[in-house]
């Protein structure tokens, strides 16, 4: 497998990985499917609500310190800088940094521009995110209104970038190109890679690049790292132009999470023979194990890696113990994004939890170095079977479930889905940092989390006996799969 570096857009999920947002089944038959390459997408002839990939590039991007955006589209399309505000003061916040505002400016695309074309509109909005910011780099978030009438965004881009002397870069993450929103990603990184990232002048065989959301954890990240005498560079949020363009100077790349680090992290392997770590995500014990180990394999630190092993399982033992008797018999459902799904039925299953169903929003056949996601081919080799569903998001399919599954906890990774299994009386856990459950720590203070939760779930039994689900008794007698159709090409 490869990535396209000379086109000037990010290839699809669906086009480039196989990827799927419908299947019903379990772990083991998701891999033999995919291994045999005779895994289809199921299409839902009704669905209720999903996300935008130009909303993942854009909030993604937003977090570069000293670059600008200019988001073209309608005033609409931005309305995600509420949230992208709030999370760049938080990491602005846990860093010491002085706060600020992102630095997004939308085009206001109206009905006469659709008519007329918005050529105009965005070259004003370039020259004011120049004027206003002074940022090192600008990108361009496309839309569906600007992608739909053809206006010429690379053209412009390459004209005012000859008169102002910085990257003016496009950033092709329409909505309408991927039901996957994870392909916004890809494009930022595209972007990324093909314009600011520059060969490397010298290597550095102490520096990690570590790729991540928001990066809670880089004191614990740091910590780790010293001890087998590394040094994290992270990014891309809260990083520089210039420190994201000597990416390709590291020894090696790692990543928080196989879905978002896929395209990066193989990228500046391809390009600038920086190593990708391959494996699986460092949440909970084996995971951790095997992050490090493929990093000490490539950076020949596999004494110092093994050490740090022992002494930390060690050190962990009796309170992971005591965890795993509090939480023994307890029954959880998952729904998270592909990579941390897989991953975290696994670190639920370390805590003694039985995890009896896991949805992921999406699914990877293979990731951008050509395997199976590693979570995933991990999972599928514990003895125990784990039933599993993909869909975008679909609270309906999720609340079906749960109604019928009755578990004592659920947990998950996005907001809009812990709010209604709430409703329904379920103790529930939003996941908003990447970096619960991170390591011989994180397993720890996740499980003390989840024993809390359960223990205090009044609110749950509160809202359940005083709010009417939205959903009908006759979609609740279903199955949560009815309008999850034949597979298709």
């Amino acid at each position: 497998m490869s990535i396209n570096i000379k086109r000037i857009e990010a290839e699809t999920r669906e086009n480039r990985l196989g990827s799927i947002t419908g299947y019903t089944g379990t772990i083991k038959d998701l891999v033999r499917q995919t291994s045999c390459g005779c895994l289809k997408n199921k299409e839902r002839c009704f669905s209720q609500a999903s996300n935008c990939s130009s909303g993942c590039a854009q909030g993604y991007l937003s977090g570069i310190i000293d670059a600008a955006i200019v988001n073209h589209g309608a005033i609409g399309c931005s309305a995600d800088v509420i949230g992208e505000n709030t999370t760049l003061k938080w990491g602005q916040n846990i860093r010491n940094l002085e706060h600020s505002n992102v630095k997004i400016i939308n085009t206001n695309m109206t009905e006469n521009t659709t008519v007329f074309g918005g050529i105009d509109k965005l070259k004003e909005g370039i020259w004011e995110a120049y004027k206003r910011f002074n940022p090192k780099a600008i990108f361009i978030t496309t839309s569906c209104a600007s992608a739909i009438i053809g206006d010429d965004v690379k053209s412009i881009a390459d004209e005012i970038e000859k008169e102002i002397k910085i990257p003016v870069v496009p950033v092709f993450c329409e909505g309408f190109r991927s039901k996957i929103w994870a392909s916004g990603f890809d494009s930022a990184f595209h972007a990324v890679l093909t314009r600011i990232i520059k060969p490397p002048k010298q290597k550095r065989s102490n520096i990690v690049n570590m790729i991540n959301f928001n990066g809670s954890a880089r004191d614990y990240i740091i910590e780790i790292l010293s001890n087998i005498g590394l040094v994290p560079q992270f990014g891309l949020r809260y990083s520089t132009i210039d420190e994201i363009s000597r990416m390709s100077e590291s020894a090696a790349t790692i990543s928080i999470c196989g879905t978002l680090g896929s395209y990066l992290g193989n990228g500046l392997e391809q390009k600038f023979g920086v190593p990708y770590v391959k494996s699986i995500q460092p949440h909970g014990i084996a995971g951790m194990d095997s992050w490090l180990r493929a990093l000490a394999k490539i950076t020949n630190k596999e004494k110092e890696v093994e050490d740090y092993i022992k002494n930390e399982k060690l050190r962990i033992a009796p309170e992971l113990e005591e965890i795993r008797n509090k939480l023994k018999g307890k029954k959880a459902v998952i729904g998270m994004g592909p990579s941390f799904a897989h991953n975290y039925i696994r670190v639920l299953k370390e805590l003694g939890v039985e995890v009896i169903w896991g949805i992921s929003w999406h699914f990877d056949q293979h990731y951008d170095h050509g395997n199976i996601p590693e979570s995933t081919v991990a999972l599928s080799t514990i003895e125990e079977e784990t039933p599993i569903s993909v869909c975008d998001q679909q609270n309906f399919e999720i609340l079906n479930l749960l109604n019928k599954l009755k578990p004592d906890l659920y947990v998950a990774r996005h907001p809009g889905t812990t709010v209604w299994p709430t409703k329904m009386g379920i103790p529930s856990i939003m996941l908003a940092d990447e970096y619960s459950a991170f390591g011989y720590r994180g397993i720890i203070d996740f499980g003390y989390r989840l024993i809390d939760t359960l223990a205090n779930n009044s609110l749950a039994q509160n809202l359940s006996s005083r709010i009417k689900l939205p959903y009908s008794k006759w979609w609740f007698e279903q199955d949560a799969f009815k309008f999850l159709e034949n597979e298709v090409g």
